[in-house]
Order: structure tokens, then C-alpha cells, then sequence
């Protein structure tokens, strides 16, 4: 190539930027002009269910547009997250990806064609739904001490719901068990932590470790009983709960939610969505409405933080996973 040709070529692409750019951001600048998509990975009644319904009216009224949700359970939530990997990357379908799609199913469905930072970018943190474990109110328990006692006096005996083999509330309950060296089955349950908690209610199954926000109205009702909130401190929302560390165990993992969009979404598309959601999370209706389910509000500061996060979150699964022997599929 002639060093006149090669002058050319830099220069068309470099006239190129700036043009493409422009685009972009002219597009953002009329973003959105018809209804958005929020793939929820779960069937109703689960925590990313609970959380993407509070944030669907105060985000819709931000965007003047109607916020759609679609719940596409299944498959430990993957088949939500390929139909939001393949959706157009424009910015009107987003997914509400929580710590099993995103960090957890990474590292135990190794065969999964869709990698959540690979194949979508991650917008922003919006909550952190903290964890319980509850019991039908047939099991003669009133705290973690008593369930680990009836539990020994009658190995397995009781059944656990487990919402997917890869979600953390079964994480949660196998580390559980082998920390406190008892036994229970584990029935699953497709399409999340709502029909795995129908199947405690049922008495389907006696014990369940799940999501904070999923129980607990059942346990105020007597439906279920609540033995332990799985968080730093005890939860304003149901304070007369001990924490699991109050009660001799070391856990306190919960299930964060946030927000991903396609690879490829233009940037400022992405930080227009950031704005949006950041802005909703402010919403009165909705910091009250996390408030009475005994959520906590988590966002971030910008979308390279949450990947970092995401990032931080995929590497210490992959180590729970590996140090606790679990199968991979």
C-alpha cells in the first residue's frame, strides 16, 4: 500500500469515529421511543421477580415508556439469560440478573454457551435480598439449634426445596448440612425459589434456604417459620429473627440483583440505562416498598464497578464450588 493510500484510509477512519459516535448518542438522545423489555429469569414469586416488579412502575414513568416484564423461568435461569444475550443490543430488552445467573451458574454450568461477562454488560447493582431459613410449621423447631437436634435425632427424614442445583440458596443449605453434619433430600423445583416455597407451604418439603423477600409475609401469616436470617444483622422488616452468626454459623450470603444488557449495547445507551435505573432506585415508592420487604437498596457507583463486582462474585463461586466437591454439569 502507497503511503498516499495509507494517509487516506487513517483518515477516513478517524472521520468515521466521531461520526459513529454521534450516532450513538443520537440514538440515546431519543432513547427510549417504545416499550422495554425486563427479562426476569424466574418464574414469579422469587426474589428477582420481587425486585424487578418494584423497580418496573417508577422505571416506566423515568422512560415514559411501558416496562414489560417477561418472565422466562428455567434451566437455573440460563434460558433467560440466552434470550438476553441474543436480544438486539439497543437497549430496549435488559435482563434482572442476580448472583445465580451471573456468578454462580458460570462456574456450574461449564457447558452453557452464554458467559454473562463474555456475551453482556453489566449495568448497575440495585438490591441485595438477604437469605432465611425456614421450616414448615409441622417440624417441632423454634430456632437453628432445635432443627439441627430434630434433624440428628432423625437423618434424613426432612426433604429441602431447592430451587435450582445451582442457585445459592442450595449452596446455601449443602454447606448447611455438611457444616452441621446432618442430612436431609433435596427435592427440586423448576422455575426458581416461588414454586420451591410453594412446595414448603405445601409441606412438600420441611426446610428451605431462601431468599429473605420470599418468606417473609408467609412467616408473619404462621404459614412458615422462620429460624434464621442469613445477613450481617438482624432485618428491621422481621427483627424478633436471629441471624444464622447469632446462632453459632458463619453464613451470610444473600442474592444481589442488577441490571445487564446485550454485548454490544452503544455506550451511552448503557450509561442513559444507568441513569434511569440509578433514578428509579431513588423513587419513594420504591425505597419503601424494599424498606417493608427488608431489602436493602445496594447500587453502583458506575457500570466498570459492578463488572468488577461481578467479576469479584464469579471468582469466590468458583472456589465455594471447587472446595465443596460439587458436580459440574
Amino acid at each position: 500500500m502507497t503511503f498516499q493510500r495509507c494517509l487516506l484510509t487513517t483518515l477516513i477512519a478517524v472521520s468515521l469515529l466521531p461520526a459513529s459516535q454521534a450516532f450513538a448518542q443520537a440514538k440515546a438522545d431519543n432513547y427510549p421511543s417504545r416499550p422495554v423489555r425486563m427479562i426476569v429469569p424466574f418464574a414469579p414469586g422469587g426474589a428477582s421477580d420481587f425486585a424487578g416488579r418494584i423497580i418496573q412502575p417508577a422505571l416506566a414513568e423515568l422512560l415514559k415508556q411501558p416496562v414489560v416484564v417477561d418472565n422466562r423461568g428455567g434451566a437455573a435461569g440460563n434460558i433467560g439469560v440466552e434470550v438476553a444475550a441474543r436480544a438486539t443490543a439497543d437497549g430496549y430488552t435488559f435482563l434482572q440478573g442476580n448472583i445465580g445467573t451471573m456468578a454462580i451458574n458460570p462456574n456450574y454450568y461449564t457447558k452453557f454457551p452464554y458467559r454473562p461477562l463474555r456475551d453482556l454488560i453489566p449495568v448497575t447493582q440495585v438490591v441485595d435480598v438477604p437469605g432465611s431459613l425456614v421450616a414448615h410449621p409441622s417440624v417441632p423447631a423454634r430456632s437453628v439449634k432445635d432443627l439441627i437436634a430434630h434433624m440428628k435425632s432423625n437423618p434424613g427424614k426432612l426433604n429441602y426445596g431447592a430451587a435450582a442445583p445451582s442457585s445459592a440458596n442450595t449452596l446455601e443449605m449443602i454447606q448447611f448440612l455438611r457444616a452441621t453434619g446432618t442430612q436431609a433430600v433435596q427435592v427440586a423445583y423448576k422455575g426458581g425459589a416461588g414454586p420451591a416455597m410453594i412446595g414448603v407451604l405445601a409441606n412438600e418439603v420441611q426446610i428451605m434456604m431462601v431468599t429473605f423477600s420470599s418468606a417473609v409475609n408467609f412467616a408473619k401469616q404462621g404459614r412458615v417459620r422462620m429460624l434464621a436470617v442469613i445477613s450481617p444483622a438482624r432485618n428491621p422488616a422481621y427483627p424478633e429473627v436471629p441471624t444464622m452468626r447469632e446462632q453459632g454459623l458463619n453464613m451470610t450470603v444473600g442474592s444481589w440483583q442488577g441490571v445487564f444488557v446485550p454485548k454490544g449495547t452503544p455506550r451511552p445507551i448503557v450509561n442513559a440505562l444507568y441513569k434511569y435505573t440509578i433514578e428509579a432506585m431513588k423513587d419513594p415508592s420504591v425505597i419503601k416498598r424494599f424498606t417493608d420487604g427488608g431489602v436493602p437498596i445496594i447500587t453502583s457507583k458506575s457500570p466498570e464497578e459492578f463488572t468488577a463486582f461481578v467479576k469479584a462474585e464469579t471468582d469466590r463461586f468458583a472456589k465455594v464450588i471447587r472446595d465443596a466437591n460439587i458436580q459440574t454439569q
